[in-house]
């Protein structure tokens, strides 16, 4: 109660703060939340928005890493200027908190595209990591290895209580009782649970031993198929195989305890990949083959144990535990007990010691594993949940009496203020608001214009959560404040978010309502409204959505509502949705669209696709596709390829096109139809008048050594003709016709410090009407503990038709300075100095870009 009311304390100062400072609009970083997958934890890091990861780079000392990502094209309006996250995981009660506190900070990328981002993730406490990008496009990933039991438990929010741990692999029975299996388990396999039960089959009792519990028959179906060469007669069942309870309880007898590795039902079980089946059903070498690889293996092991290199160890044991069995298997397993103990895996030891014991009960090395064993259950470590013990019971993970989970909440956002001045960007934000604002920025585009800007933008953010065992809730409420004080009429307020978020566990339902950004089903943009869905069966949802765009469209009034169903796995790699939406302007159809979303995600690769059509104005709203592969030595390969219209096909684009019926600017789509236009005239026009624009992107990037790493990509970009836009003073495009650019990209880390990063990148620009080319530096130094200095470089050159020469020269520098843990101040200051030439115009111009300010993180 203390806690919940300090957590009511903090959000109403926060709140207070709001008539003061505003938060940024549609910061692309959603939320930070840690899951655990088996024995690791991950750290999912969510957007708004789609977006595709690039690279990533870690610091030597584990404790900072930059992850490069792109964003995707997209209607929302996004505020890409620098926002924060930051999570301060719970520990479970009794244990040390061995989770690492983590800030993600999402920033631009000097030298390139506005679609190309960083996040630079610091951990509190340093851990040993993996990037990876997220089963759905809107997430990246971290992975720590052998931290998953420290996750406090949670409920499983998108599974039925009857689909919860039903599906296990029965290994083998026998009448005998403490009998041990006929062969080890595969090493795939050693994070999977095993455990034993009794029941009577044909008058006979049978004690049996299983692995699982598995959450989806699929995960189980694989795990057999691994196991199938050493067991034979493995079968896939269930936890409520008809007569299992009833013929345990005929035979009076109570079924053996689990092993102390076994959770409870519904616990997190590491997935099998097809790949880890594969090897395990592989023909057997001849025996003397099998003990000479063995025995290398294990001379391996104790190199690495000798050298204090336990996860080294680990993976050659585990090489030699995934044979059939040699003269070096029972050696090898009491090996892997004490090298887990050197990695400072106690759980995972105690159920390595264990499984020693059920394969080989007597001998010296057996006694010596039960010594070991009754260390590890002894008064400090053989608490549950202790850090000594491999069992997390129900109150050791953070549970209320009854076996509930106990209620937690928390408050995180920040608070900040930033100064801009010297030369504006080119594009206003209410161009970037309009319907025109997806348009591709491209690389010759001016990065400044001459016009000067003095302007205040005040930052703030709130998220609270609160979870139980019955519910997960939100808040959010981000708000935009801009102070212009050479434009007072720029002056404007903008809330981007103000929604409160509730998921049931127990009734499968979810609702959000307020002020968002779309979770998909077809919704273009931020808007007004509710987003609810119902899981009717394990990986199945239905959803319906209905709002107010927020984007004003002059004085026309729109609304929409919409309905799909998602498939989270369709198969255990492959998940979709199918989605239908109707938006109304003006009492008329504005868009009416069918659209479908895929996703793959298995073995390093990710994909997404997606696919809009208009089924009024029969058109081709998106197409879409994006997939990134990466290898296990961090080599990463991305595809894109995005086709859609330019703006979005909607009756509502006729506002912007001009009228040749009224001799004044509609500002409704009924003052052109009282005007004598028709509602398929408008829509015919809308088809005609709309460009469609492409963007495609292949891109590699692979380590060379451990400090550097290699990157190249094809980019090309192709828009069509603009029309011009008077409410927005845009004068139009002509078509860009087929622009290609290759960019190639050398990353070095750790060069002089635990914590410094280079990038050099040089870029090659052809077009029907100029080429270009870029070279750019950027560098990011952790001078001290609290102070970042990162300088940076640009140097851009571009021959146009007629002979027209630029040059573009941009030296910057920006420097973050955290003063305390939650308070940090930056500054960026960036000079731009260009020369164009031609038969009949020599001009040179020097523009200054800077802004200030600080940011209170709490």
């Amino acid at each position: 109660m203390a806690s919940s009311l300090r957590a009511l304390r903090k959000f109403c100062v926060a709140v207070a703060g709001l008539a003061l400072t505003a938060a940024a609009q549609a910061q692309i970083i959603d939320d930070l939340e840690y899951r655990r997958e088996g024995a690791d934890a991950v750290l999912q890091i969510r957007f708004v928005t789609p977006v595709q990861q690039l690279r990533s780079v870690l610091a030597r000392d584990a404790g900072q890493t930059l992850v490069f990502y792109r964003v995707l094209p997209t209607r929302q309006a996004l505020d890409r200027a620098t926002a924060e996250r930051a999570l301060r995981p719970r520990s479970l009660p009794g244990t040390e908190a061995a989770l690492p506190a983590v800030t993600v900070t999402d920033e631009p990328v000097a030298g390139r595209l506005n679609d190309e981002r960083r996040l630079l993730v610091r951990l509190a406490t340093p851990a040993v990591h993996k990037v990876r990008a997220g089963r759905s496009n809107r997430a990246i990933e971290l992975v720590f290895a052998g931290l998953g039991p420290q996750v406090p438990p949670v409920p499983a929010a998108d599974l039925p209580p009857d689909a919860v741990g039903r599906f296990r692999v029965t290994l083998e029975a026998s009448e005998q009782t403490g009998a041990f299996l006929s062969a080890p388990i595969p090493a795939s396999l050693q994070g999977v649970n095993v455990f034993t039960t009794s029941r009577v089959v044909q008058g006979k009792l049978l004690h049996e031993t299983h692995l699982g519990p598995f959450t989806r028959r699929s995960e189980a179906e694989v795990a057999l198929a691994a196991v199938r060469k050493r067991f034979p007669k493995a079968e896939l069942t269930s936890d409520d195989a008809p007569g299992a309870a009833a013929a345990t309880a005929m035979a009076g007898a109570t079924p053996p305890a689990a092993s102390a590795s076994a959770p409870a039902a519904g616990a997190a079980v590491k997935p099998v990949t097809a790949a880890a089946a594969a090897a395990a059903s592989a023909p057997t070498p001849a025996t003397g083959d099998l003990d000479t690889r063995a025995s290398a293996l294990m001379a391996t092991a104790v190199q690495a144990l000798a050298r204090n290199e336990p996860n080294a160890a680990i993976d050659a044991l585990s090489q030699v535990l995934d044979l059939p069995p040699t003269v070096y298997s029972r050696r090898a397993q009491a090996l892997i007990g004490q090298a887990r103990m050197a990695a400072g895996d106690a759980g995972r030891a105690r159920a390595e010691y264990e499984f020693f014991l059920r394969l080989y009960p007597v001998g010296p090395d057996a006694d010596q594993v039960r010594a070991a064993v009754a260390a590890l259950s002894g008064p400090a470590a053989g608490t549950p949940g202790s850090p000594g013990s491999g069992t997390v019971t129900a109150g050791a993970a953070g549970t209320a009496q009854g076996g509930r989970a106990a209620s937690t909440s928390q408050l995180t956002g920040s608070i900040s203020s930033f100064y801009y001045g010297g030369q504006s960007r080119v594009r206003t934000q209410e161009f970037d608001d309009s319907v025109l604002g997806g348009l591709p920025v491209l690389l010759s585009d001016d990065t400044y214009s001459n016009q000067d800007q003095s302007q205040l933008v005040s930052n703030a953010d709130v998220n609270w959560r609160q979870r139980d065992a019955d519910a997960d809730q939100r808040f959010v409420f981000r708000d935009a404040y801009y102070k212009d004080f050479k434009r007072a009429d720029k002056t404007r307020n903008k809330l981007s978010a103000l929604y409160y978020d509730h998921r049931s566990f127990r009734l499968g339902t979810s609702v959000r309502v307020g002020r968002q950004t779309p979770l998909g089903g077809g919704v273009l943009g931020r808007f007004d409204g509710v987003q609810a869905g119902y899981s009717f069966k394990p990986r199945w949802k239905a959803s319906v959505v209905a709002g107010v765009p927020t984007d004003t469209l002059l004085d026309a009034r729109r609304h929409f509502y919409g309905a799909s169903i998602d498939a989270e796995a369709l198969t255990p790699q492959l998940g979709g949705s199918l989605y239908v939406i109707e938006q109304k302007i003006d009492k008329q159809v504005d868009r009416r669209a069918l659209g479908a979303d895929l996703r793959y995600f298995d073995s390093g690769i990710s994909a997404s696709s997606q696919l809009d059509y208009d089924v009024l104005l029969k058109g081709l709203n998106i197409a879409s596709l994006q997939a990134t592969w990466q290898r296990a030595d961090n080599t990463v390969l991305n595809f894109l390829y995005d086709r859609r219209a330019t703006p979005m096909l909607m009756l509502g684009n006729t506002l912007f096109f001009g009228s040749t019926t009224t001799t004044t600017q509609p500002t409704r789509v009924t003052d052109l139809l009282d005007a004598g236009a028709t509602v398929q005239g408008l829509r015919d026009e809308v088809k005609l008048k709309t460009a469609m624009s492409t963007q495609a992107a292949l891109g590699l990037t692979t380590p060379i050594n451990p400090q550097w790493q290699f990157g190249a990509d094809l980019r090309y970009t192709n828009t069509g003709a603009i029309e011009p836009v008077p409410s927005l003073n845009y004068p139009g495009q002509a078509s860009t016709g087929d622009i290609w650019s290759l960019g190639l990209q050398l990353i070095g880390t750790n060069l002089y410090s635990a914590r410094d990063t280079h990038v050099v990148i040089a870029s090659f620009v052809n077009g029907p009407s100029f080429q270009g080319q870029l070279l750019s530096y950027n560098n990011a130094s952790q001078i001290t503990a609290e102070w970042q200095l990162e300088p940076s470089f640009k140097f851009y050159r571009q021959t146009s038709l007629g002979g027209v020469k630029s040059t573009r020269w941009s030296p910057g520098v920006r420097t973050t300075w955290r003063w305390m843990k939650e308070m940090s101040l930056e500054a960026e200051v960036n000079v731009e100095s260009s020369k164009t030439t031609s038969a009949t115009r020599n001009e040179s111009a020097t523009r200054t870009f800077y802004y200030l300010g600080g940011r209170y993180d709490f």
